[in-house]
């Protein structure tokens, strides 16, 4: 059926973006990992949804925990949206 390949769709969204979010996390770990063209590409896919978890205040010395709070957000979100149309169906 078409929605479920639509669901699929959204699956593999969720989870290409899951991979660049973590990407960019790894990014920190670099010197200038930010300033190079992959990581300038990378802010301006990733920031502005992380740019919602901001006011959470989700660092604790010099954990940032922001990312991987915002992973679980959207797999969950995901994972309900996902639950949701099934069980109209």
């Amino acid at each position: 059926m078409l929605i479920y390949r639509l669901l699929n769709l959204l699956n593999d969204a969720v989870y290409l973006y899951t991979i660049l979010l973590v990407i960019y996390a790894l990014l920190s770990w670099f010197p200038g990992g930010y300033q190079s063209a992959f990581g300038k590409f990378l802010s301006r896919i990733c920031e502005p949804y992380l740019s919602l978890f901001d006011r959470l205040n989700l660092r604790f010395g010099p954990i940032d925990l922001t990312i991987m709070v915002a992973v679980i957000v959207l797999n969950l979100a995901s994972q309900g949206l996902t639950m949701i149309i099934v069980s109209l169906l």
